[in-house]
């Protein structure tokens, strides 16, 4: 019985293998396989003939480009093996995605958050309508979807989908979970957000650079300011952090941050900060929750004319912001430093104050700057770091359901 189960866990771990290498590399031939997985052509021809009497991939002859010679077969996920939705929530809008087994885009739509949310109750009520909504207009029952993936800025739980905190409702708790538990049998997994725009760039890194990556911190800059790393841990596997880095002291008795307590990095970095930093308003102002992009562009325009108060309102943001990184870098090793979200934009106002701070680390003293790169396209990400978590949560899940229906099967034959 021992033998049997040992047997039967190396045979998943080499399916989730297979599946892991079509879902980096696309449909793959036989021998391609075998050169990605670094398993046999015997153990290859056994995985795939499992996977694909479980309907979990499939199989097709695809002509070469130059039409010549005999087709190559070409394995693939099986499209409608199961379905994933995304949730993304953000300060002005919440984004509802439907994808296939494969990775394919189904159906999206955005919800102006402001017009359908004002407490947990109206979200959580215009929630279930959306998810209702998308399987609907799919023409998909409930039962196909596997996997309800959401993400938000905030503090949340790291074993179960609990929003702790969040810049949008505060200290009102959200138990995805136990929300959607009456409507859905799908699992529900919750992330940070700028811990799956992490993911999704170190996913970037690691393809150009194979085993010499080593570290990367993403930079999220907007309404919310948030920061995660990503790092090759010792058994060569990529660890993904979110250090609540907005929320860290910048300035002690400083000005009031969205949290409540005073001084954080966000008080002086994030979109309200520096509108209240350009009009002077006194720093115990309680904060706007959303500032609209508008109003920064008139300061950032004004600041590049050259007003002294508004250029001063950037630098201050961007010192912050480095001290903060400073702190980072000091913590764990020199790395690269990613920036992304809506506040890129202000790059140019923000890298003086950025350079400035970071330039205040004895780490980048003794090795220099670290590169700065910025990556405007932060939805693209945090969708990229959705699809890379939760699909291959879904492999592994399906691998072991798939597998058991497919030996009971051959049990009751």
């Amino acid at each position: 019985m021992l033998a049997k189960s040992s047997t039967e866990l190396v045979r998943q771990k080499n399916s989730v293998l297979v599946l892991t290498a079509l879902r980096r590399h696309g449909p793959l031939a036989h021998t391609e396989l075998s050169d990605f997985t670094k398993l046999s052509s015997a153990t290859i021809s056994v995985i795939t003939t499992d996977l694909e009497r479980a309907q979990i991939i499939e199989k097709a002859e695809h002509q070469t480009a130059s039409g010549r010679g005999r087709p190559r077969v070409l394995f693939s996920q099986r499209r409608n093996c199961g379905y994933l939705i995304v949730v993304i929530i953000s300060s002005d809008a919440v984004q509802y995605s439907l994808v296939d087994y494969a990775g394919r885009l189904i159906d999206r739509f955005t919800e102006d958050r402001q017009q359908t949310v004002s407490n947990v109750a109206s979200f959580v009520r215009g929630l279930r309508d959306a998810l209702n909504r998308i399987v609907v207009r799919s023409r998909l029952s409930r039962d196909k979807i596997m996997m309800i993936s959401i993400s938000s800025k905030g503090l949340v739980e790291s074993s179960e989908p609990v929003l702790r905190w969040s810049p949008i409702f505060g200290r009102e708790q959200i138990d995805f979970a136990a929300v959607l538990r009456d409507e859905w049998s799908a699992k529900v997994i919750l992330d940070n957000e700028t811990l799956l725009v992490a993911a999704a760039v170190g996913r970037l890194e690691e393809n150009k650079k194979g085993r010499d990556f080593r570290a990367l911190a993403a930079l999220s800059l907007g309404h919310s300011i948030g920061l995660g790393v990503v790092r090759r841990g010792d058994e060569g596997k990529l660890q993904i952090s979110a250090p609540n880095f907005g929320h860290m002291l910048h300035m002690p008795g400083g000005g009031l941050c969205r949290c409540g307590s005073r001084g954080c990095i966000e008080a002086y970095a994030g979109f309200y900060a520096i509108l209240r930093t350009a009009f002077d308003v006194p720093l115990d102002t309680i904060p706007a929750k959303f500032v609209p992009v508008a109003e920064l562009d008139k300061i950032a325009t004004s600041a590049r004319q050259g007003s002294r108060r508004n250029i001063h309102a950037f630098r201050q943001a961007g010192l912050a912001l480095g001290y903060g990184l400073s702190r980072v870098l000091s913590l764990h090793e020199s790395m690269p430093i990613a920036i992304t979200g809506p506040g890129t934009r202000y790059y140019d106002l923000l890298l003086e104050g950025i350079s400035e701070g970071l330039a205040e680390s004895h780490v980048v003293r003794m090795e220099g700057m670290p590169e700065l790169r910025v990556m405007a396209d932060e939805p693209t990400l945090v969708f990229e770091g959705h699809l890379n978590r939760a699909l291959a949560m879904m492999d592994d899940d399906i691998v072991r359901s798939g597998v058991a229906v497919a030996e009971l099967n051959e049990q009751t034959v």
